[in-house]
């Protein structure tokens, strides 16, 4: 009987749980995004006189729309549910925020990859072309819709 290096069975163990990365990224991520739109929904007038002060159009709806999406995006990443979808107006505040508020301050490539936003984008786009993960209900539908379940029967 030929034994299994320690080694390659720590591979396998990882391997047979990688589920679990994608997913404590998503739920802490997701907290992240969920509690700072709260923040900001829970404080739209005061949120609105930064954009007002950074020059975005249209504050007002600017800055509820901006709220309600890392909002909304923040439970929609938790629960793994339109991730693929949800990564696109996430990203795209992102870039906003980047290039209005955060670039016009940085004048180096150190200082552009140690910004937080930067960061955020990164994630968005692994979430983006990667997927929620096993752990989602992104998963679960699509496990259900190839079998011919519906998806929430």
């Amino acid at each position: 009987m030929q034994t299994t290096p320690l080694y390659a069975r720590a591979l396998a163990f990882l391997d047979d749980h990688a589920w679990i990365g994608p997913l404590l990224v998503r739920l802490v991520f997701g907290y992240f995004w969920l509690e700072t739109g709260w923040a900001k929904l829970h404080n739209l007038a005061f949120f609105t006189e930064r954009f007002v002060e950074w020059g975005i159009p249209w504050p007002a709806l600017s800055a509820t729309v901006c709220a309600g999406t890392e909002f909304i995006g923040g439970a929609l990443i938790m629960l793994g549910l339109a991730t693929r979808l949800t990564m696109l107006p996430m990203i795209f505040n992102m870039l906003v925020a980047l290039a209005v508020v955060v670039l016009p301050g940085i004048s180096t490539l150190d200082g552009f990859v140690e910004l937080d936003e930067v960061l955020y984008v990164a994630v968005f786009v692994w979430l983006l072309f990667a997927g929620p993960g096993q752990a989602s209900l992104d998963h679960l539908i699509a496990r259900r819709a190839k079998a011919g379940t519906p998806a929430l029967a």
